[in-house]
C-alpha cells in the first residue's frame, strides 16, 4: 500500500519543483498536490492527484485541500512544504489532521522573528540586539540604546526581504509612519550588524544534526538589496571542518536544538564582527534558496533534494557528507530599469573560465528586469580549490554586463 504524501506547492517554480521531483522518486510513495498552480509538460504527471487552492497562503485553504485529499485517498503519511511562507499553516494542518512532522510551536518558533531571538538569547546564544516595536515612540528608545544605523524588518518575514535600514530619526520615524506601526502590526527592529555575512546550513534527522554547510555572501544581503545593479556573489569555502569556523559550527548546531527541530534543512544568516565575535541575524525552517541547496550537493557530492526527500518522508540521512569542492555562484543583473535589452561579456568569460562552470541561466532578452536579488540570471562554478572559486566568480561579475531598455 503506497504512503499517501501531500505537498503543498502552490506554484510550479523550478526550485519547488526539484523538492517534489525528489519525493516523488521515493519507494511506496503517492505524491498528491496542492497548489494554486498546476505543473504543466512532464511535471503535470509527477502528482498522482491535485486540489487546487484559490488562496495558498491561507490555513484554511490548506487544511481543506488536506482534508480532500484524505477523504480520496486516506490518511495521509506526511504533509511538506519548503516555501516558508506557510510553514506555519502547515504545521497547523498536520495538528489538526494528525500527521506526523513539525508542529505549530516549532513551526512558530522559526517564522517569528522575535520569538525565534528570544528563544536563542535564552540558549545562551548571540543574536543581534533587537526589539518588536509597536510605536514611534518604542523606536526612538531602541535608536537611543543601540545608534543608527538599525534595521526595520516584518516579524514573520523570509530571509533579507522586505528588510531595509534606516540612518537618522528623521528616517525612522517616516519609515514607523509609512508601515503603520501600531499594537497590531508590529515592526521588529535590530541593531545593524557589521562584518562578514554567512549563512549556515543544516540536515536534521531524529533531533540530531547529521550534516552542515556554510555559505559567505560577498558583499553583506542588505547592501545587495540597497544596490539592486550590483552583481554579488556566494561562495561555499571547501575548507569548513577547520578552527575558522570550529564556533561557528557550534553555534548552529546550538540553534536548532534551541529552536527544537526536528527533522528538516536550516538555512542561518550569521555575521563575523571585526573583533571576531558572532551574532546570528536569523534562521529558516527551509532548505536555502538562491541556489545554496543545488551548490550545497555540487560541494558534497550528492543529490541534496533527495536527501531531504528521505529525511522527511523516510527519516532517514543518506551520508555521511563529504566536503569535496569548493562552490560559488553570481547573480547577474544590472543598472537600469526596464526589460533585458542584452547581455555582453558572456563569450569572454566562456573562453576564460568555461572549465570551471557546472550549471548557468543567462538573462532572457525580452523578459522584465527581476525584483528579485537573484537577478535575471547566474553562474555556478566549482573546483577543488576555493580561491580558483573566487578567482573564477570575480572574472564572471567583472565581464558580464546585463542591460535594460
Amino acid at each position: 500500500m503506497p504512503r499517501n504524501i501531500l505537498f503543498v506547492a502552490p506554484f510550479p517554480l523550478e526550485t519547488t519543483l526539484r523538492f517534489v521531483r525528489a519525493v516523488a522518486k521515493l519507494d511506496d510513495v503517492r505524491l498528491l498536490g496542492i497548489v494554486h498552480e498546476a505543473p504543466q509538460g512532464d511535471d503535470a504527471r509527477l502528482f498522482h492527484d491535485l486540489v487546487r487552492v484559490s488562496d495558498p497562503l491561507s490555513a484554511s485553504d490548506i487544511a481543506e485541500g488536506v482534508d480532500v485529499l484524505r477523504r480520496r485517498h486516506g490518511a495521509p503519511f506526511r504533509l511538506l512544504s519548503i516555501l516558508e511562507a506557510i510553514q506555519v499553516q502547515v504545521a497547523e494542518a498536520r495538528a489538526r489532521f494528525q500527521i506526523e512532522g513539525t508542529s505549530p510551536r516549532v513551526a512558530d518558533l522559526f517564522r517569528d522573528k522575535s520569538r525565534m531571538k528570544a528563544a536563542l538569547t535564552a540558549a545562551g546564544l548571540p543574536v543581534a540586539r533587537n526589539r518588536l516595536l509597536t510605536s514611534r515612540h518604542d523606536g526612538e528608545r531602541f535608536a537611543a540604546e543601540v545608534g543608527f544605523p538599525m534595521v526595520l524588518k516584518p516579524p514573520a518575514g523570509m530571509g533579507a526581504k522586505a528588510t531595509f535600514r534606516v540612518t537618522d530619526g528623521a528616517s525612522l520615524a517616516r519609515a514607523l509612519d509609512g508601515l503603520r506601526v501600531g499594537p497590531q502590526s508590529p515592526v521588529l527592529a535590530e541593531e545593524f550588524l557589521r562584518g562578514e555575512e554567512f549563512s549556515f546550513e543544516t540536515m536534521t534527522v531524529g533531533g540530531s544534526v547529521r550534516a552542515h554547510s556554510i555559505s559567505e555572501y560577498l558583499p553583506p544581503c542588505l547592501e545587495v538589496l540597497e544596490n539592486p545593479w550590483i552583481q554579488w556573489t556566494c561562495v561555499l569555502p571547501r575548507e569548513i571542518d577547520t578552527p575558522r569556523f570550529e564556533d561557528a559550527r557550534a553555534m548552529g548546531y546550538r540553534a536548532v536544538e534551541a529552536l527544537g527541530l526536528d527533522t528538516g534543512m536550516t538555512h542561518m544568516e550569521w555575521f563575523r564582527r571585526a573583533d571576531g565575535s558572532l551574532a546570528i541575524g536569523e534562521i529558516a525552517q527551509r532548505p536555502p534558496g538562491a541556489n545554496i541547496t543545488r551548490m550545497t550537493g555540487l560541494a558534497h557530492d550528492v543529490d541534496p533534494y533527495r536527501a531531504w526527500a528521505r529525511a522527511v518522508v523516510d527519516g532517514a540521512f543518506e551520508g555521511p557528507w563529504k566536503r569535496q569542492y569548493a562552490v560559488g555562484c553570481a547573480y547577474l543583473r544590472g543598472m537600469g530599469q526596464g526589460r533585458v535589452a542584452g547581455v555582453t561579456g558572456v563569450r569572454e568569460t566562456h573562453e576564460a573560465i568555461g572549465r570551471y562552470v557546472v550549471e548557468a541561466k543567462l538573462p532572457t532578452i525580452g523578459a522584465p528586469k527581476s525584483d528579485s536579488y537573484e537577478g535575471d540570471g547566474y553562474v555556478i562554478v566549482r573546483d577543488g580549490r576555493t580561491e580558483t572559486v573566487r578567482g573564477v566568480l570575480q572574472k564572471v561579475i567583472e565581464t558580464v554586463r546585463v542591460h535594460y531598455a
